[in-house]
């Protein structure tokens, strides 16, 4: 069941419940961030001054220093998705038509899901009402789901994109025929932090659901293993 979308006076809700959280973890990011920095430089000298050493034991200490690398730029990695994140919220909205951001996209996407393997079917609807938009924020929201489907599909396959419109809203489904998502998975994927990947941030899809949510819209997901997902957004009309 669809549901319906947020109200004027739900969405400034939503606008300022966000507003100081956003602020305060922003903060509390960068302020992680900077020690990170300068821990990743010393690291770097580390192993410079490691790999002018001759003694037995260099090897050894070498790799042991470029795991502590390694899990520092991860960590750098879950910091910035988690500002990502949390930046979500004020928009700048401008009048525009879905087509041609799915447009723009798929020439922008092509190239990645050639080399992936995987063939895009746009099927848009050519009479679409325009909708309020922030362009920056959807083009995240196609990445994150075009990436998302790539690692559905690591032998490759096929996305279709649809636009229609229905009862005062615009609608864009992204299909694939990839492994699908089991409903344990499916019931949590728009949480913060969840996540199936090893060393995934676990803030991709709740990026997407803050941001459509923002725009007034909804996201739905359908998925069938073996079959592939659906997902569907939705944009209120101008």
């Amino acid at each position: 069941m669809n549901k319906s979308p947020l109200s004027i006076d739900e969405r400034e809700q939503f606008q300022a419940q966000y507003s100081e959280i956003a602020s305060l973890a922003g903060g509390l990011a960068h302020e992680i961030k900077n020690p990170l920095s300068t821990m990743s430089m010393n690291l770097e000298l580390l192993t410079e001054d490691l790999d002018s050493l001759d003694v037995p034991a260099k090897h050894r200490m070498l790799k042991k220093v470029e795991s502590v690398q390694r899990e520092c730029k991860h960590l750098e990695e879950i910091l910035d998705a988690f500002l990502q994140f949390a930046r979500v919220g004020k928009l700048a909205l401008t009048e525009a038509n879905l087509n041609e951001q799915v447009s723009d996209f798929i020439d922008f996407f092509r190239p990645q899901a050639r080399e992936a393997n995987i063939e895009i079917s746009p099927h848009l609807d050519a009479d679409l009402p325009r909708i309020q938009v922030d362009k920056a924020l959807l083009r995240q929201v196609l990445m994150n789901l075009a990436l998302n489907v790539v690692q559905a599909m690591p032998d490759g396959g096929l996305i279709e994109l649809q636009t229609y419109n229905k009862n005062g809203m615009v609608y864009l489904d992204i299909i694939d025929n990839g492994k699908g998502i089991n409903e344990k998975v499916k019931s949590r994927m728009f949480d913060a932090f969840f996540s199936t990947k090893s060393g995934g941030s676990g803030l991709g899809l709740p990026t997407v659901k803050k941001i459509i949510d923002a725009h007034h819209g909804t996201i739905e997901c359908e998925s069938e293993l073996g079959r592939g997902t659906r997902f569907t957004i939705s944009f209120p009309v101008c």
